[in-house]
């Protein structure tokens, strides 16, 4: 018998108040994703255990009930606490078509645009189509203001070289942790998926095959299949630290409220940033979004992954940066005419080659991973759980070809 152990516990994260009306009261959920053969007995659900409340974890368990398959979702604290509650929600089409991730992306945006038709995205969870801008903007200490007939004109800060990137055709973006909890909802009402709060102690490994797993306080809970979910705690687990790592990278955000949010537009920006005292650009991000908050993400840096989500603090030199940045875009921004509703960070996970790792485990039948989306966890994450509930289901992916993202590369590469 072989015993992997983890741990993942999370932190709640408050939503802008006209939200609260919209969404449905929402369970909070732990802990983690080639083939086995399929469903064997036609008559009795797959038991499948999704471990993690993340976005990754969420979209597995709603799309694998959605299967037949019986689901039990296992979180220690609250769902979408971490990254997936802390990310931008910025979805792109066609921005990773030079590599590897090209077909799960577009496979995925396109899930994202049939799932807010579904369940009333716009409404609910802030699912909007929104035109995508770039341009540099150095650091200046004046109070002089002039607007640039060529971007938005709440954009009043000294911008330069602006050009469209994306357009609402291409991008689109959610409220990542709206967007979450709205699918597990889903799930549990309509797919009779179990939410079980617990922190998961072990998987039980017989025979080399996923049998159960083991939750703090010795309740099992057995399993046909077992799915690991656990983001940048992915390699807090033995098992799969000896076959790949799986690093975090902290990212800072913050959201502000303009006290006149209709006069910010639907327009995305992804900036260079030169600070006043010279040195490299910075590359932060605006995203306004349609709860009439704007939400400001940068200054990221691998950092050591704390055991509890809740230790994960942002540092106060970048929260002070990324102000900056926000009070040199736009005097809509700028603290004082701006409420600040959120200083925070979260980890991003990453792996050493840059390819997230979706597939079973080498050696453990019945035990799936998926993990290491880095920055695109939020786009990626309803097909990367279609795909994962395929494979677990019918033992194989029709959405997506699997296999450039199979943790056996990693095997492979240690022999």
């Amino acid at each position: 018998m072989l015993i992997i152990t983890s741990q993942h516990r999370s932190a709640p994260l408050r939503f802008p108040q006209q939200f609260y009306k919209l969404t449905p009261n929402l369970v909070s959920i732990c802990c983690f994703s080639s083939a086995s053969p399929p469903m064997d007995a036609p008559n009795s659900p797959k038991k499948v255990v999704v471990c993690g409340g993340g976005i990754i974890g969420v979209c597995t368990a709603y799309f694998l009930s959605k299967k037949g398959a019986a689901v039990t979702l296992i979180e220690k604290s609250s769902i979408a606490c971490a990254a997936s509650g802390k990310a931008g929600g910025f979805l792109a089409l066609d921005w990773c078509d030079s590599g590897p991730v090209s077909s799960l992306a577009r496979a995925s945006f396109n899930l994202h645009r049939s799932l807010a038709e579904e369940l009333n995205g716009l409404e609910v969870y802030g699912y909007r189509p929104v035109t995508t801008l770039s341009f540099s903007i150095t650091e200046s200490s004046s109070s002089a203001r002039k607007a640039s007939p060529s971007v938005p004109s709440w954009v009043d800060g000294p911008a330069k070289g602006p050009r469209t990137i994306g357009t609402t055709e291409t991008t689109a973006q959610v409220h990542p942790q709206l967007f979450t909890k709205t699918l597990l909802s889903k799930a549990v009402a309509d797919y009779g998926v179990e939410v079980v709060i617990g922190k998961l102690e072990a998987v039980k490994v017989v025979e080399e095959k996923a049998e159960a797993v083991v939750l703090e306080g010795g309740r099992e809970i057995e399993a046909d299949a077992v799915v690991l979910a656990l983001g940048p705690w992915t390699s807090k687990l033995k098992l799969l630290d000896s076959i790949f790592r799986v690093y975090g990278l902290k990212a800072h955000s913050i959201v502000v409220e303009p006290k006149d949010p209709a006069a910010i537009t639907a327009h995305v920006l992804f900036l260079s940033y030169y600070p006043a005292q010279g040195g490299k650009p910075m590359d932060p991000e605006v995203y306004p979004r349609p709860t009439g908050e704007v939400y400001i993400c940068g200054m990221a840096a691998e950092a050591e992954v704390p055991d509890d989500p809740e230790q994960v603090a942002p540092v106060p030199e970048s929260i002070q940066v990324l102000k900056r940045v926000g009070s040199n875009v736009s005097s809509h921004l700028v603290e004082g005419e701006a409420t600040v509703k959120a200083e925070q960070a979260c980890f991003l996970p990453c792996t050493d080659d840059s390819v997230p790792v979706i597939g079973e485990i080498p050696g453990v039948k019945g035990c799936y991973v998926a993990t290491g989306h880095s920055c695109w966890g939020i786009l990626n994450g309803p097909a990367t759980g279609a795909a994962v509930a395929e494979l677990v289901v019918n033992g194989c992916s029709s959405i997506v070809d699997l296999s450039p993202f199979t943790p056996a590369r990693f095997a492979r590469h240690r022999k």
